[in-house]
């Protein structure tokens, strides 16, 4: 059986790679070559994909990665839920936009104020539909792609990107993120606190840490 590589290089002659450990880059692929690879891995967690303009991502999930994208997306769901902000979790749904040549499987995304517009929808068309608002990213493997290009070209708002230590928050503004202290998307809620979050939970057990995140989500609502 081929590796994505090996079925990848005798489509686009020109393709270079780079790899390590769990994520490999390629640079000269087709569109068309990126299509067929979702196309293959669309019933399959094996493989993330992430394509910017001929240079295309392939990460294969770690347990850690697993492990930190759910405690930060249950982490948005708490608080939103404590704070009585409406969400719709869309996963790593995979986003793309042939006319921008891009493509996108986020680590984990929601839409909040967008979330009426896409309830109860089958399939997102970014031709037509909003993207998150809110994409999470765990960033613990090098080299990566930097992946806020793609995101800045579809439109999203909010990208939260965690590094193992902290959680920068990134706003969209004239079309490039800047590094903000405080969400848009879930006001109040700040980079050190969702670090603070995140650090507890490798030592506290989950039925507590839940617990800490609720109580501190209502203390935040109190006058």
């Amino acid at each position: 059986m081929q590796t994505p590589q090996e079925a990848i290089l005798p489509v686009s002659r020109q393709a270079t790679s780079q790899e390590t450990g769990q994520c490999m880059i390629l640079h000269g692929i087709s569109w068309e070559t990126y299509e067929r690879l979702l196309a293959d891995f669309q019933d399959s967690h094996a493989a993330q994909f992430a394509y910017d303009q001929g240079v295309l991502e392939i990460m294969a999930p770690s347990f850690e990665h697993e492990t930190l994208k759910h405690l930060i997306a249950t982490l948005v769901e708490l608080l939103a839920v404590e704070m009585d902000i409406d969400t719709e979790g869309a996963g790593s749904t995979t986003f793309r936009r042939e006319d921008l040549a891009r493509g996108f499987e986020p680590d984990a995304c929601f839409y909040i104020r967008q979330a009426e517009r896409v309830r109860g929808k089958k399939q997102i068309d970014l031709s037509e539909d909003p993207p998150p608002d809110l994409v999470i990213e765990v960033d613990i493997t090098s080299p990566s792609l930097n992946k806020l290009p793609i995101y800045a070209a579809v439109g999203v708002p909010e990208v939260w990107r965690y590094d193992r230590q902290i959680l920068t928050i990134f706003w969209l503004e004239e079309n490039k993120y800047r590094e903000h202290a405080e969400s848009t998307v879930l006001p109040g809620v700040t980079s050190v606190q969702l670090s603070r979050f995140l650090e507890e939970s490798q030592e506290l057990k989950r039925p507590a840490w839940v617990r800490r995140v609720r109580e501190w989500a209502q203390q935040q609502k109190r006058p």
